[in-house]
């Protein structure tokens, strides 16, 4: 091996003597030309670039998000270089989205977690995680960066800290940030000063002199982007697409559904079915009034709100300069119960003393798809309640959305800002692969494009497995959602089988779950033998457990197995996608 090594050195030598004897002596002069110039650069150059802690990792960025956590990462340092910064501690604080997935931000890092074996050792962390309980899928990212991490070698500084939206994430976050900062202080060897600090990340500017034409008004992300449509269309640049269609899907007046199409022609917008429609509502001006009214404020001067962190991506909270008027109509809810935070920073404001005690109080932290190829199609619940202030709160978007009239106002069209988000909730590959569909409520909305699109293929000519739907509601003359699509549906076999439970036509309850039971021999069938795909769409607090534990229950007793094995068996058509969700609490 010795000597093999030595003979190809010695070639390779003798060859790269050859090439420098063909050099020019022109060539020579440009070589040692360009080695001085560089060697002035790393020796002068450089030094002005030094930073005095740590050197910034320099990398290309053109190829990945800016909002990226890996990405704003590299621009300072790689995870596995935090040791080299003194008593360095890393927090994650991780969001878990749809089946136990990342959020939009956080895709790029779970995917290096996943795929790198790097030492992060030295590297010490923490992660707290944001979920909802009635997901079967409870801070499954929290769970798992936590877990990974410690994988890799890093140490975890306190115990993983989970927030449930279900409750009061607020108050779980404080709960565990009380016990968090003293896990710290005594690692570090840090004394905790126990004061409560305000750390304000934004100075208010006011502009009295400023060209309006520079002043957004209402836009998300382009200046002029409403005045001047240009696709692609998305979450920065929404299209704003008119209303074609607002009316309401159900008899009484104890709640209000309704059902409303929106015009994409020509916004070059395509769609699924099962993709989420989002929208852009705007509060109620007579609310934002009322506001500025009670605040003495004049909602028409022009302002912005600069971030103070200089090296943060995020300059304005909202897209800046803008009045008031505009930041509370379009940027912020104002109908939502403020956070305890926000309590405790108003009561320092607060003049009358009990008013102040009741603000500290309240922040204490005691215990369709080819059919429709122009138009996208949404189904809501108008929401309306009673506080126990007794004060009537509205849904922002819902009520928004139910005061959008078709018509248009003053000769002008009702338009909506929205995009299409795109999702995991499909239709199996294969047209003759039956689905059995369980939404009721509003769940029923993406089951309506679903059977739109098998109707569309058996019309083509299309073999079209079984389609079933298990739709509930409270009473058939009351809030029984796209009764006729559905009758219609049924009549021509699109819909071959169509199971309605009525919960309150009867002494006892019916709901979706008694009807599937009432099936099991056939729904047994069609999900062992013929590979039918399950869909839950609707309520995560009750229904969706419900529902999976009547699957739990017909696999166990039609399958002959343990009910262990039931639900590992439940599971497996999850992770092959036979068996889909999209809830919401």
């Amino acid at each position: 091996k010795a000597d093999s090594h030595m003979d190809t050195s010695a070639t390779m030598s003798e060859a790269a003597a050859e090439e420098v004897s063909l050099f020019s002596m022109t060539d020579m002069i440009l070589f040692s030309l360009i080695v001085g110039l560089l060697t002035y650069w790393f020796l002068f150059r450089k030094k002005k670039e030094e930073v005095p802690e740590f050197t910034k990792i320099q990398t290309v960025t053109s190829s990945v998000k800016e909002s990226s956590f890996v990405e704003k990462m590299k621009k300072t340092a790689d995870l596995s270089s935090l040791p080299e910064i003194d008593n360095s501690l890393v927090v994650f604080c991780m969001a878990t989205y749809g089946e136990g997935d990342p959020t939009d931000n956080a895709q790029d890092f779970y995917d290096w977690l996943q795929e790198t074996d790097v030492d992060l050792s030295g590297v010490k962390y923490a992660v707290f995680g944001l979920g909802n309980k009635t997901y079967e899928h409870f801070n499954a990212m929290g769970k798992y960066v936590d877990k990974r991490l410690e994988q890799l070698g890093a140490q975890r500084i306190f115990e993983l800290g989970m927030g449930d939206d279900d409750g009061n994430l607020e108050e779980d976050f404080i709960t565990w940030r009380e016990q968090f900062w003293p896990a710290v202080c005594e690692h570090f060897g840090v004394e905790a000063t126990g004061e409560e600090s305000s750390i304000r990340q934004y100075e208010l500017v006011v502009h009295t002199d400023v060209d309006m034409a520079k002043v957004y008004v209402g836009e998300m992300g382009r200046l002029k982007s409403y005045e001047n449509q240009k696709p692609p269309f998305d979450a920065k640049n929404p299209f704003l697409a008119a209303v074609t269609t607002n009316r309401k899907l159900n008899q009484g007046t104890e709640r209000h559904l309704m059902h409303l199409e929106l015009d994409i022609s020509d916004s070059k917008i395509r769609y699924e079915s099962g993709d989420h429609v989002a929208v852009y509502p705007a509060n109620d001006p007579a609310l934002v009034s009322q506001l500025g009214d009670i605040l003495g404020a004049d909602l028409d001067v022009i302002m912005s709100l600069n971030n103070l962190d200089e090296e943060s991506n995020k300059k304005h909270p909202f897209p800046c300069p803008t009045s008031y008027r505009t930041a509370l109509t379009y940027y912020l809810d104002i109908t939502n119960p403020p956070r305890t935070n926000v309590l405790y920073e108003l009561a320092q404001y607060a003049s009358e003393t009990s008013e102040q005690e009741q603000l500290r109080k309240m922040a204490s932290s005691s215990g369709e798809g080819k059919v429709h190829p122009n138009s996208v199609h949404i189904c809501a619940v108008a929401v309306e309640y009673t506080t126990k202030s007794g004060r009537i709160n509205k849904g922002v978007a819902t009520s928004w959305l139910r005061a959008k009239d078709p018509a248009g106002e003053n000769g002008r069209r009702a338009l909506v800002p929205m995009f299409v988000r795109k999702s995991q909730f499909r239709l199996p590959f294969k047209a003759t692969t039956p689905v059995i569909m369980v939404g009721p409520g509003t769940g029923v909305a993406p089951f309506i494009g679903f059977i739109q699109e098998r109707a569309w293929l058996r019309q083509q000519g299309k073999e079209v497995g079984e389609t079933l739907l298990y739709y509930g509601c409270r009473r058939s003359d009351e809030d029984y959602l796209y009764r006729e699509e559905l009758a219609q549906f049924h009549k021509d076999n699109s819909l071959t089988h169509l199971s309605v439970a009525f919960s309150r036509e009867q002494p006892h309850k019916v709901y979706v779950q008694h009807l599937l039971r009432r099936d099991k021999e056939h729904l047994w069938k069609l999900i062992h033998k013929e590979g039918a795909h399950i869909y839950v769409c609707g309520d995560a607090r009750n229904m969706a457990r419900d529902v999976q534990n009547t699957f739990y229950d017909i696999v166990a007793e039609l399958g002959a197995m343990e009910h262990v094995q039931a639900v590992d068996y439940i599971k497996k058509l999850m992770t092959k996608g036979r068996y889909s969700l999209d809830v919401w609490s």
